[in-house]
Order: structure tokens, then sequence, then C-alpha cells
């Protein structure tokens, strides 16, 4: 149940638009950073995305003019340099809260993370991202995801075929594992989804309101991610019941049990003989994704969510 209290005017910057839509599903009202043009970072309410009537947009030029009660930093762009530039002085002392998408990029365990501030708070979205950063004197705490069930949509599974939803695959090399897709897809069919996919024969980019109905036909999802934080499109598949396929890296370990709800190791041979399984035996495969559904309302709903981002708002700011 959602404390009531007066609703925050919460600064902040359009990085991930999927998670932004479901963080402004708090019932506060968020102002999103804009530049002309709505370069990366800078986008505002751009897109298909239903933003609700609490999602503001406040060009750079006016932020310091501005009145909020918080700032909520995402990327280190926005600390590094918008921190200095954009803001005023007073709204540099405002409560503030960074966000960490991602875990450590340099280094895998010996990576300090730059706000290194007693008075920030450092909001990671896994507990793996947690664990593997060095924040110093910075307080942490961690918010798993939350997202919103499609409606109308669930997993049908009639294609004999993998789908991979991965932006930028072919430029982001091994780290999001464009070397195991094309292994993969070279012994089992998959399709690739997702911005510059056609670099990599892949179909595309899918707009946010139709890839759930787009991937429901696919037998599982497959996620051949070395490095990351959990990806969305993951928890966003496992809600409409699709099995998921993938290695056994980062926070998916704890999120995916084989035989329950899909099938994870570090041995590609290995996912390649699970994902030949699920090709060959339909009702296998809706079995696991009635588990991965299950997994997902149960762990990643959005009124969790809300009701954590909602609490660690009002903390911040009392």
């Amino acid at each position: 149940m959602l404390r009531n209290c007066r609703r925050l005017r919460v600064l902040t910057w359009h990085v991930h638009g999927n998670y932004l839509y479901y963080l402004t599903q708090a019932p506060h009202d968020f102002f999103l950073v804009t530049r002309p043009g709505h370069p990366p970072g800078y986008a505002g309410k751009v897109g298909v995305l239903p933003w609700g009537d609490n999602v503001h947009e406040v060009s750079a030029g006016e932020v310091a003019k501005q009145r909020f009660d918080v700032i909520l930093y995402q990327h280190r762009t926005q600390w590094d340099e918008d921190r200095l530039q954009l803001l005023s002085e007073a709204q540099r002392r405002l409560p503030r809260v960074y966000l960490e998408h991602d875990p450590p990029q340099d280094n895998p365990f010996l990576q300090w993370h730059w706000v290194n501030d007693p008075d920030t708070l450092l909001v990671h979205v896994t507990h793996f991202n947690q664990l593997m950063w060095d924040c110093g004197a910075t307080p942490t705490r961690v918010i798993e995801h939350g997202v919103v069930v499609p409606e109308g949509v669930s997993y049908s599974g009639e294609l004999k075929r993998g789908i991979v939803v991965v932006n930028h695959l072919a430029g982001r090399g091994r780290r999001l594992g464009a070397d195991v897709f094309a292994q993969t897809r070279a012994r089992v069919p998959l399709d690739l989804v997702g911005m510059d996919a056609q670099r990599l024969g892949g179909i595309g980019e899918i707009g946010n309101l139709e890839l759930a109905a787009f991937a429901a036909r696919y037998r599982f999802f497959f996620n051949p991610i070395r490095w990351t934080s959990l990806g969305l499109a993951i928890v966003e598949a496992m809600t409409i019941g699709m099995p998921i396929v993938g290695l056994a890296t980062t926070e998916l370990v704890t999120v995916i049990r084989n035989g329950e709800n899909g099938f994870v190791h570090t041995d590609p041979d290995a996912l390649v003989d699970a994902m030949y399984a699920l090709l060959r035996d339909p009702a296998e495969a809706r079995r696991l994704g009635d588990g991965a559904r299950r997994t997902a309302r149960e762990r990643f709903h959005i009124d969790r969510f809300v009701q954590e981002w909602h609490e660690t708002l009002l903390q911040v700011t009392t």
C-alpha cells in the first residue's frame, strides 16, 4: 500500500525507455531533461510508449530555473557534466539518487563507482550489480525490475524458432554475445530483433508496444549475453509465458531454474541441446513458459517495483 504523501517533483533523464516508463508508474511527477533534436539521453517523451500525465519535459537550458525535490541521475554524463553545467548550486544540494543500470564495464570486481558520495543513494537494478561494483562510501540499495504485463498477449510458441532481443549486437561484440549468437544460429533457427539487427541478418527493430505479441509466437527466448545486468526483454518475455534459454552468468542464474522456467548453462553446446528439446516438444516449452510467467509475476510485479521506488524517493527527501 503506497503511503499518502505530497507528490515529489523528480528531475531525471531518458536513458532506457521501457525502464523509465515503468518507473513513472510511481505516484510522483517526473521531469525529463531534453535537448534540441532529442539526442540519446535527452529524448524526453518521444516514441510510442503511453506516457502518463505525470511525465513532463524540461529543456536543458531551463532546468536551473525550475523547482525540484530530488534529482535522479541515470548515466555518468549526467553526474560528471550535467550536474555541474545544467543544475543551479541549490539544485546540486538537493536529495539525489543515482540509478545504476549496468555492472562495471572496465573491471568486473575492482572498478570504483564514480559517484563515491556518502550523501547520494546509489540504486542498483540487480544484486549482481551491487556485488560487482566497489561503491566506496556511497550507500546502496537494490530495486529489482518491475514490468507491466501486456494486456491480451500470451505465449503461443507455434514458430519452431527462437528469438533473440538485443539492440546494436553487431557493434557491442563479445560482451553481449555476438559470437555466441552467431555460433548458435549456425546450428539452431534463431531470429534477431532490435536496433541495427539487420547488420547480422536479423529482422530489425520491433516497436515497444508490438514486441510482446511478435515474440509470443516463438518457441523460446534465447539470451546470449555474457556480461550485463538483467535485460528487461527477458523479464517481459517471461510475463507472457515464454521459456528462457541463456548463459548461466550474471543475475540470470538467480532467475532461471533448469527444468522449472527455462534452461541456463555456461556450455553453449548444452544450450543448443536444450533448444532442440524445446523445438521437438512444444508441450514442454509451454510448461516451462508457465513457470517463467509465475516467476515473473512473483518477483517482478509492477506493484512491488513501484512500492520500492516510492519508499526510496520518500526516504531520501525526508
